[in-house]
């Protein structure tokens, strides 16, 4: 790696960063002094992982991929450590950096040299992970629920840190109400973030996994949904006034299921009080329409 340029540039007295704040601790490494609040090279066998790290999936092809930058051009954007003690630290932030650096063989690694107490640690963590990784929507909203739980943030002030609208916030925390199995659908993208919103409207679980697994199975689009838990949570308005929708009746369901049988397809009838609606049958291609349209003799 001799011939490879160095991501520190102009050395380390061009890179202080705010040293005279911080704890400062000399010692003596590789005939060199590492001062905490720096950047400097440091052995990457010396650093050890985030405990509090929140990203637990990181893709392996991507991973391989910045391994091969790396090896080409060096790490261009040092990663954040805290000393733990003579010649160890423990990483606070760049865990990709960190992990491909060691696919990348890599023997040293730039780095930040910071102070912090574990909350400091913690928040710093996912702060930065948040704002730098594309996270699934429930690693999001775990991360915010930390930052309230543990770093006692009120939503305000976690919206303010991590640059979104409060509401934003809510709408992420609300998705941990949701069932386990809606929470893993969210996250291996079998759900959109905006299918999980609709679906967290609904206040019955075995509801909310009835919508889903409708999701998944007919693909219904998010518009599709918001109609499906719109009509769920209508009730009775006060007399004189009339519903948008009413239950479907027996015979409603047995057209519906009898329709189910012949197509193999899940349909939606839907009547509002004055006698309209509307009949929904979900298709996957136009090799699906035309066998649909078959059973109505089209």
């Amino acid at each position: 790696m001799s011939n490879k340029r160095t991501a520190l540039g102009k050395g380390l007295g061009a890179l202080l960063e705010n040293a005279s704040t911080d704890i400062t601790s000399r010692y003596e490494g590789e005939g060199k002094e590492v001062v905490v609040g720096s950047v400097a090279n440091l052995p990457i066998g010396n650093i050890t992982a985030n405990p509090f790290q929140p990203r637990s999936n990181f893709e392996k092809e991507a991973l391989l991929e910045l391994a091969a930058s790396i090896k080409e051009h060096g790490i261009i954007q040092p990663v954040t450590v805290r000393k733990m003690g003579y010649d160890q630290y423990q990483l606070i932030s760049g865990e990709r950096r960190f992990r491909a650096s060691q696919i990348a063989g890599l023997v040293h690694i730039p780095a930040y040299v910071r102070v912090a107490n574990d909350q400091a640690m913690l928040e710093m963590a996912l702060v930065e992970n948040l704002q730098r990784e594309n996270l699934d929507a429930i690693e999001v909203a775990i991360s915010f629920k930390r930052l309230l739980e543990e770093c006692k943030l009120t939503q305000e002030s976690l919206s303010q840190k991590v640059s979104k609208q409060r509401s934003t916030v809510a709408n992420y925390l609300r998705l941990l109400k949701l069932p386990a199995e809606i929470q893993l659908g969210i996250r291996e993208s079998k759900i959109s973030m905006g299918h999980a919103r609709a679906i967290v409207n609904i206040d019955k679980p075995e509801v909310q996994m009835e919508i889903y697994t409708r999701i998944v199975s007919e693909g219904l689009s998010v518009r599709e949904v918001e109609d499906i838990t719109r009509w769920q949570n209508k009730k009775p308005e006060k007399q004189g006034k009339t519903r948008e929708g009413r239950e479907p009746s027996e015979e409603h369901r047995k057209i519906a299921e009898n329709m189910k049988k012949k197509t193999g397809k899940k349909v939606l009838i839907q009547q509002g009080p004055n006698g309209r609606g509307r009949l929904v049958i979900p298709f996957d291609s136009d090799a699906d329409l035309k066998k649909i349209l078959r059973f109505f003799d089209l």
